[in-house]
């Protein structure tokens, strides 16, 4: 539908947090329908969306230069396609090594998400192995092995029981609000931890 068809993603990935641009009910639709099918024609698409051909794919150009869609690329089953073991690996970084810890983990194959996270642990990493033994060379063998890093805390992944590919505002159903935060417990960062760098 797009000469975009490769995994193109902001340099950072990372718009989290950031405010988000103002989208109507047709680019939320647009939105849902690309998650079903990325590959739809343009045709189908505004079909699909009740909208001329035209109107979607100035829309959809639209969300591509405005970022909300980031690029375009295939979805496979890990494990059907010989990956067999995925694990959270969390790490705790020693202050100060920030820059050069991000270029480490941008540059390994097997990370497949990395996160800055709040808590006990610094960031998760989700990585994919052909076995267990894949993870457990990953963690004392490679990512502990960096100066950077404190601490390595590995979990294997039993079973994912959902992965969608993004999720969506439209997505989310209305709740009467909570009386109180009840089971909801916040970790804490350590107090030594010092506020991280500006990306």
């Amino acid at each position: 539908m797009t000469d975009r068809t490769s995994n193109e993603r902001p340099s950072d990935s990372a718009s989290a947090g950031r405010s988000a641009p103002v989208l109507d009910d047709i680019a939320y639709r647009i939105l849902e329908v690309l998650r079903e099918n990325g590959r739809l024609s343009m045709a189908a698409l505004a079909e699909r969306i009740g909208i001329s051909r035209a109107n979607a794919y100035s829309r959809v150009e639209a969300l591509l230069e405005g970022g909300v869609i980031t690029g375009f690329s295939a979805s496979i089953d890990p494990a059907k396609a010989g990956l067999s073991i995925g694990a959270h690996v969390f790490v705790t970084v020693h202050p100060q090594s920030w820059p050069s810890f991000r270029e480490r983990v941008r540059e390994m194959p097997e990370v497949e998400y990395c996160a800055v996270t709040t808590g006990e642990h610094d960031a998760m990493l989700m990585i994919r192995a052909t076995d267990v033994g894949g993870v457990h060379d990953f963690s004392t063998g490679v990512i502990a092995q960096l100066p950077e890093v404190r601490t390595v805390v590995s979990v294997v992944i039993l079973d994912e029981v959902v992965r969608r590919p993004y999720i969506l505002p439209t997505d989310i159903p209305a709740r009467a609000p909570a009386d109180s935060l009840g089971m909801t417990r916040w970790t804490p960062a350590p107090g030594a931890r010092e506020p991280l760098p500006p990306r």
